[in-house]
């Protein structure tokens, strides 16, 4: 047996690397099971060409009918495929007739004579079902998995197996036991959406992130996107708290805020459409001349870029340099971890100190579980705080506006509060034939605030705030008068419960 000790061998697949913490154990053997077209011819490729680009040598067999040259042809559209690699990177291999006539001892036979003449250190088995229907006994099949190890180790090359069992199989078979590690590729519905999703069930020697993850496959192969929240458990450097306040790029906002927002800070901005909610973020990434990342869900880069230079603000030129860069994923299609990645490595790779996400609600309805939300913004936003960055976002209210005598009636408890040191509620409230835009700050952490309403408008030079309370309470007051309702104290419960937070009312 060979005493190299525990020597990690990594994958080269984007995102696996880090579920698996650096790769699978060099030398050993692996599962990787799904159904039909989850993914599992791709993988294998990737892993062969992988490994030969960093100077390995891999083996692909075969045990099912279908043609090498058929599978290359499909193969050979992705980004990884390196013609050049064959055969001395990458060599093929069918050993369907070998299975068919020879059984499992041929086929073990054949596998050991390859890996030697071939001098290869990567396998990869695409059929495994095949040689377990053709084991006469489960006994006789897990004999097959115990030569497989033996020459694994003895050959110090690594071997995946592909097998194409039922989904609802269970994992509790014999040769699960037996292997190194597991993994599952699923294709699952989520209504008529469909998703990809890797599960690592068993990885033997060292940590692996556990849980589902989303992978696609893309022009360039497989890509594999880990939960936001177990990517993020901690954040990836101390988070720094002092520093001076930042301008939200509106005077009266920052004076209501108790003098701006505190760098490194996380802003929920709620409103309904129209309310001004993306002109409040495109003054907020216009100030000052730091680097800064939108992210738009509904509206394109050219409509952002347009609405900027209509209202002749500051970021449109931010725009026009390069300094605001606009990430644009339209709410109709979209998986929330890579959003959340991609995001993530702009504001790295940018060195963005604002950040301004339009459309939270486009978050929750992408990842189709509500329960997630809360976890992986904050871990996102506890990201944002260590890079030194401060985010704004916004959550869209429905139109109903505002209640008679209850300006805070009908907030959606979400459970958001926890992640936002500051929230501010932008309101409409109908009076006649005219609307009236109200706006107030409900949280403003560790500032002294007072949260009374104030009147604004959308003019041509963004949102103009009132500077005291008067108009907004006359509003308030007479469609009280009108609907002859009872105000309501402020005891409505906006969010989930949250621990204290240092405000000052």
């Amino acid at each position: 047996m060979n005493d190299r000790g525990i020597d990690k061998l990594p994958t080269g697949i984007r995102g696996l690397d880090t579920i698996l913490q650096g790769g699978v154990l060099r030398g050993g053997i692996y599962i990787v099971q799904g159904t039909p077209g989850a993914g599992k011819t791709i993988l294998g490729n990737q892993l062969c060409f992988n490994h030969a680009a960093k100077g390995g040598r891999a083996l692909y067999v075969t045990l099912l009918a279908e043609t090498h040259g058929r599978m290359l042809a499909h193969i050979g559209q992705l980004a990884f495929f390196d013609e050049a690699s064959i055969p001395d990177g990458v060599s093929y291999l069918s050993a369907f007739r070998i299975l068919e006539t020879e059984g499992l001892k041929g086929l073990t036979e054949a596998l050991r004579r390859e890996i030697r003449a071939r001098q290869v250190d990567l396998l990869i088995l695409d059929g495994l079902v095949s040689a377990e229907e053709t084991a006469g006994t489960p006994r006789e099949f897990k004999k097959f998995i115990h030569e497989l190890q033996i020459q694994a180790d003895l050959a110090d090359c690594t071997m995946v197996l592909l097998t194409s069992a039922a989904a609802d199989q269970g994992f509790a078979s014999a040769e699960h036991t037996m292997v190194d590690g597991l993994i599952e590729l699923r294709s699952v519905l989520h209504r008529r959406r469909s998703e990809r999703e890797l599960l690592v069930h068993k990885m033997r020697g060292g940590d692996f992130m556990r849980g589902l993850h989303s992978f696609q496959v893309t022009d360039a192969g497989i890509v594999v996107q880990p939960r936001i929240e177990a990517l993020l458990v901690e954040p990836s450097r101390p988070i720094e708290v002092d520093g001076p306040k930042l301008s939200t790029g509106i005077h009266m906002l920052d004076g209501m805020l108790g003098g701006g927002l505190h760098r490194h800070s996380t802003t929920l901005l709620m409103g309904a459409a129209g309310s001004g909610k993306s002109t409040v973020g495109h003054q907020f990434l216009g100030t000052g001349d730091e680097q800064g990342v939108y992210l738009s869900f509904d509206e394109s880069p050219e409509s952002i870029r347009f609405k900027a230079h209509s209202l002749n603000l500051t970021v449109a030129r931010h725009f026009d340099s390069g300094q605001v860069e606009i990430l644009w994923q339209p709410s109709t299609e979209g998986n929330f971890d890579e959003v959340c990645i991609r995001l993530l490595d702009r504001v790295r790779t940018q060195g963005a100190k604002r950040i301004f996400i339009d459309g939270i609600n486009d978050f929750l309805q992408m990842t189709g579980e509500q329960s997630r939300i809360g976890p992986s913004l904050t871990a996102l936003a506890n990201e944002f705080r260590a890079l030194g960055a401060t985010m704004l976002g916004t959550f869209e209210l429905d139109f109903n506006g505002i209640v008679p005598g209850q300006p805070l009636a009908s907030l959606p408890i979400v459970g958001l509060s926890p992640i936002a040191e500051n929230i501010v509620l932008m309101r409409l409230a109908a009076l006649g034939a005219d609307i009236h835009r109200l706006i107030v700050v409900l949280k403003a952490r560790d500032s002294a605030i007072q949260p009374r309403f104030r009147r604004y408008d959308i003019t041509t030079r963004g949102i103009e705030i009132e500077a005291d309370s008067i108009q907004a309470d006359l509003v308030l007051n007479e469609l009280v008068r009108q609907t002859g309702a009872v105000p309501a104290p402020f005891t409505v419960p906006l969010f989930a419960p949250d621990e204290p937070s240092g405000d000052s009312t």
